[in-house]
């Protein structure tokens, strides 16, 4: 759509405050209450003759003003307001060196985002070598399957920083959001600063480095201006109007519902994009799984297992094998069958006796039994 790297950028507020409901209709009806043009295309219909286009309205209706509920108090906005602006609203004070956030990191992210947030599995890479270099690729397309897509990570594509801060805060980690604290927040922000090889008023970031609120407000992202139209600022709202109300700016600078273009499109077939290095990797097979022992094919301590040890061993984020992590179970077998038993029975490192249960030796040796047949 664009010949460089800039995209469009539209926040949820802007659409809600500029937009109607109805969509197409003439330039000239295309308007909002303040008289202005709408940004997204939709349309206002006035009232005329009892009509709307082809309908009937209810003017009464039309005319009665709804008085729901009641104002929200100062404490009941204060509460829902949680968002931290680019200029520095809402950032609160606090601190946090680099090596604080990578200890963070390790024990509260890496389970998703892996180490050193090279991502995977599903969850987002957080870095992608240094962000100044790799902004360079957001110009580059994926005609053939062997191009170089662009690096769309935090250092790379990010315009603000202040959204890293919010998310973090709000959303992480993803089983206890606004579990951290303030300082918590900006000591995982200066890791992740410094994976991305950002500086902050020409200074790297090492482990040492503390951030603060003055420092995260000196941060200027590489893809600072990679963003159109813009939409900070007390001008954001008009910026925006004007830019989607200029029909060159994209498409083909026509507005049009059909015969839009001459020929036939040309379509660049995206190919090699994906995630590939699951661990354990994907299986292609299709075979049932094999019968397990006990009632109606479920292995004995199954149910023992999930009731008592999944809570460690249904991750590898708490420091013990995953169940299905065949190489982590192929290494503690090399022990043999019976120390596995003793270390499950009497307890090793951190996981006490029997993981802290009050079951009999037999059935802890069916619960490891049944770990063991998953890693096969």
């Amino acid at each position: 759509m664009f010949k460089s790297y800039r995209n469009i950028l539209l926040s949820a507020a802007i659409i809600a405050a500029a937009s109607t409901t109805l969509f197409a209709g003439s330039d000239a009806s295309r308007t909002y209450a303040n008289g202005k043009k709408v940004i997204d295309g939709g349309s206002t219909y006035p009232v005329k003759k009892g009509k709307t286009s082809s309908y009937y309205v209810n003017e009464k209706a039309h005319k009665t003003a709804f008085h729901m509920g009641r104002p929200a108090t100062a404490d009941e906005i204060k509460a829902w307001n949680i968002d931290i602006m680019p200029d520095g609203t809402g950032l609160p004070e606090g601190k946090g060196t680099v090596e604080e956030g990578d200890a963070i990191y390790e024990e509260k992210c890496a389970a998703c985002h892996f180490d050193f947030g090279t991502g995977g599995a599903g969850y987002p890479a957080l870095q992608k070598g240094n962000a100044y270099e790799g902004q360079k690729s957001l110009t580059n397309q994926r005609v053939d399957g062997n191009d170089e897509g662009p690096i769309r990570v935090f250092g790379t594509y990010w315009p603000r920083a202040s959204t890293l801060w919010w998310y973090i805060k709000t959303g992480m980690p993803h089983p206890a959001p606004l579990s951290l604290s303030d300082d918590e927040v900006y000591a995982l922000c200066a890791y992740i600063i410094s994976i991305n090889e950002l500086e902050i008023d020409g200074e790297e970031l090492d482990d040492e480095y503390e951030l603060n609120r003055e420092k995260f407000l000196k941060l200027v992202m590489p893809n600072k201006d990679g963003f159109i139209p813009k939409i900070d600022g007390k001008n954001g709202l008009e910026n925006t109007r004007k830019f989607f109300n200029d029909f060159s700016n994209y498409g083909n600078g026509t507005r049009c519902m059909k015969n839009c273009f001459d020929g036939e499109p040309k379509i660049a077939r995206i190919q090699g994009v994906g995630i590939s290095d699951y661990q354990p990797p994907l299986s292609n097979k299709k075979d049932l799984p094999p019968k397990k022992e006990g009632a109606g094919g479920e292995h004995p301590g199954k149910k023992a297992y999930e009731a008592s040890c999944s809570v460690c061993h249904g991750t590898d984020a708490m420091g013990a094998p995953m169940v299905g992590n065949k190489k982590a179970w192929e290494a503690i077998l090399k022990k043999g069958i019976d120390k596995v038993y003793h270390n499950a029975i009497h307890g090793i490192n951190g996981m006490p006796p029997k993981g802290g249960t009050s079951l009999p030796d037999e059935k802890i040796k069916e619960i490891v039994d049944y770990m063991v047949s998953e890693a096969k």
